[in-house]
């Protein structure tokens, strides 16, 4: 850091100024909703291809064992497994995410239901975005609470504070990694789709500085675990795990069983993928943190640099890959903009932190996971400072 300059240096309302020149140049159009179709498209098929796969050989397995070798089937249906991950990410990080941002509100007569007051709402969330998150309280957690509060105490997603409790357990580091390996797997079930429930809750009651706010609920007897169960957990899971699973019926239970083990792995590969490119975006030693909150514009761009961090970017497949989040900073800086955008703006927002010597960090989603890591099990610390 000794080659940047001190952040409270940085001339704030210059940079604010320069940024938003970057704003007037943004016209939303066409060209940009069918960049999202295609994207779309590629999840959609991805979904697709991995599920007849997993159907593929589950019914093999079981009508004709003799025309599929153990290395086929195993082969085979993890690839399908991954091709459904790879699918459910693109639907969240791909779609859903600009979509709910109004990144495609201004398109000239676009449809409704790619818009963030049409998309997943009512009966579409079952087309548009099925997942273990409710649609609007993921809106609320990240496009509010999350993008306004950037390494704030308030951000819901301040990996550090979210992990106090196991920094202090006092249990060997290699349990610690355990912990987080684990948890990868399934994160999306037990931290996103509770919290997000939390956060909504919490503003809807109007209680969040309430410290009995800070719960999770999982019992289902309770109002909000009720909630959680039937909102949240049930639409997707009973979807995905016995609706589907139910279609291998006539072929025996023992398809069934293979078709659910698969739909298994893929929910796992899903949660893995996307640990992998959501959790480093802001969570590392050399990460800024913000005792205060912003108090102008100019001070709010400059915490979205100081508190994110993109990875390897280039074409639309190697982007689709980390779900644009590779382009956290650009994101951070323009939250409604297309995905469309975020190679075409890079260059320049680069040039601007060079012009103002600050820090454009970049690099491998890996190095940045095991970075992420670190901080999780209390091995390295957020920086934190108190204004800027």
């Amino acid at each position: 850091m000794s080659q940047f300059a001190d952040y409270k240096d940085v001339n704030q309302t210059q940079l604010q100024q320069d940024i938003d020149e970057i704003k007037k140049t943004i016209t939303v159009g066409e060209e940009d909703f069918q960049h999202l179709l295609k994207l779309e498209r590629w999840g959609r098929i991805s979904t697709v291809v991995g599920f007849l796969l997993i159907a593929i050989i589950s019914i093999l397995e079981v009508t004709a064992p003799q025309s599929i070798s153990s290395f086929d089937f195993w082969f085979f249906g993890i690839i399908g497994a991954a091709l459904m991950g790879v699918g459910n990410v693109a639907r969240w990080a791909n779609v859903t995410h600009p979509i709910l941002h109004g990144a495609y509100d201004k398109v000239p007569n676009i449809p409704h239901r790619y818009t963030k007051a049409g998309f997943a709402t009512g009966h579409r969330r079952w087309i548009d975005w099925l997942d273990w998150i409710k649609p609007d309280a993921w809106a609320y957690e990240h496009n509010i609470m999350h993008h306004y509060h950037l390494g704030e105490l308030d951000d819901p997603d301040n990996v550090e504070k979210n992990l106090e409790w196991l920094h202090e357990k006092k249990i060997p580091m290699f349990l610690k990694y355990a912990i987080v390996y684990t948890f990868a797997a399934f994160w999306k079930i037990a931290y996103y789709a509770p919290n997000t429930q939390r956060i909504l809750d919490n503003k809807e009651n109007k209680v969040m500085n309430d410290p009995r706010a800070q719960s999770y609920e999982f019992n289902p007897l309770t109002p909000r675990g009720r909630d959680l169960w039937l909102n949240y957990y049930l639409p997707y899971g009973v979807f995905k795990f016995v609706l589907l699973p139910a279609l291998f019926l006539p072929f025996g239970w023992a398809a069934v069983g293979y078709a659910f083990g698969f739909l298994l792995l893929s929910e796992a590969f899903a949660n893995l993928h996307s640990f992998l490119v959501i959790v480093p975006n802001h969570s590392a030693e050399d990460i800024y943190q913000f005792s205060t909150p912003h108090k102008t514009q100019g001070e709010y761009y400059l915490r979205q640099i100081m508190g994110s961090v993109n990875y390897n970017t280039g074409s639309d497949l190697i982007d689709f890959a980390h779900g644009f989040l590779n382009y956290q900073i650009e994101h951070h800086l323009f939250p409604n903009m297309p995905h469309s955008y975020y190679q075409k703006m890079q260059p320049i927002v680069k040039e601007i932190c060079k012009k103002h010597n600050l820090e454009y960090r970049q690099d491998s989603v890996f190095k940045r996971i095991v970075m992420s890591i670190d901080l999780m099990v209390g091995k390295t610390k957020l920086l934190c400072i108190e204004g800027v």
